[in-house]
C-alpha cells in the first residue's frame, strides 16, 4: 500500500489527544458536531491520500507543494489545533442551546454578541497570510452547501419529519448583512 500523508503514529497521537479531550470535557449538546467533524476529517484525509497516490506524473509536484504547505501551515496548526473544540465547548455551555424547543423562532438573546465575536474573529483571520485567498476559494463552496443544507432541512420539515424541527437553518442572508455592514464601516 502507498505511503499515507498522515503517518500511523500521527493518527494514534491525534486519536489519543482527541479521546483525552473528550474524556476531559464531554460536550452536552454538540457532541454530534465533534464526532461528525472527526469523521469528515478522516474521509477527506483518505480522499486526499487516494488523489495524491493517483496523481501520476504530477506526484513530485504534489509532494513538493505538500511539503511547503506543511512547513508554512504547521506552526499555525499547532497553535490553533484545539480552537475548534474549544469553540464547541464554549457554545455548548451557552444558554442559547439549553432548553431550545423544536422550530424555535426568532434570534437568541446572544445573537448580537455572537455576531460581534464572529466579525472580530473574521478580522483577525484576515490578518493571517494566505487566509484571504483561501477564503475566496472556500466561501463560495461553503455558501453553496449551506444553501443545499437549508433546502434539505426545509424540505424535511415540509414533509413532516420530526427530526427536521431540531435542525437549525443557517441564516445566510443575516450573516452576509453582518459582514457587509462591517466592511462598509471600516
Amino acid at each position: 500500500m502507498a505511503e499515507s500523508s498522515v503517518q500511523p503514529d500521527q493518527m494514534n497521537k491525534e486519536t489519543e489527544r482527541t479521546s483525552k479531550m473528550t474524556k476531559q470535557a464531554k460536550l452536552k449538546y454538540l457532541d454530534f458536531v465533534h464526532v461528525a467533524a472527526i469523521q469528515a476529517l478522516v474521509c477527506v484525509s483518505r480522499l486526499y491520500d487516494w488523489a495524491k497516490e493517483n496523481s501520476g506524473p504530477l506526484k513530485p509536484g504534489v509532494q513538493t507543494v505538500e511539503g511547503t504547505v506543511k512547513t508554512v501551515v504547521g506552526p499555525v496548526y499547532e497553535k490553533f489545533r484545539d480552537l475548534p473544540f474549544e469553540i464547541l465547548k464554549f457554545v455548548d455551555t451557552k444558554p442559547l442551546l439549553q432548553g431550545r424547543t423544536p422550530l424555535a423562532k426568532g434570534p437568541s438573546t446572544h445573537s448580537t454578541s455572537a455576531e460581534r465575536y464572529a466579525v472580530s474573529a473574521w478580522k483577525s483571520l484576515n490578518k493571517l497570510p494566505v487566509f484571504p485567498q483561501v477564503a475566496q476559494v472556500v466561501l463560495p463552496t461553503a455558501a453553496h452547501w449551506t444553501e443545499k443544507y437549508n433546502g434539505a432541512v426545509r424540505s424535511s420539515a415540509e414533509k413532516g419529519y420530526a427530526f427536521a424541527g431540531y435542525l437549525p437553518v443557517v441564516p445566510v442572508e443575516r450573516i452576509a448583512k453582518v459582514f457587509e455592514g462591517n466592511e462598509k464601516a471600516e
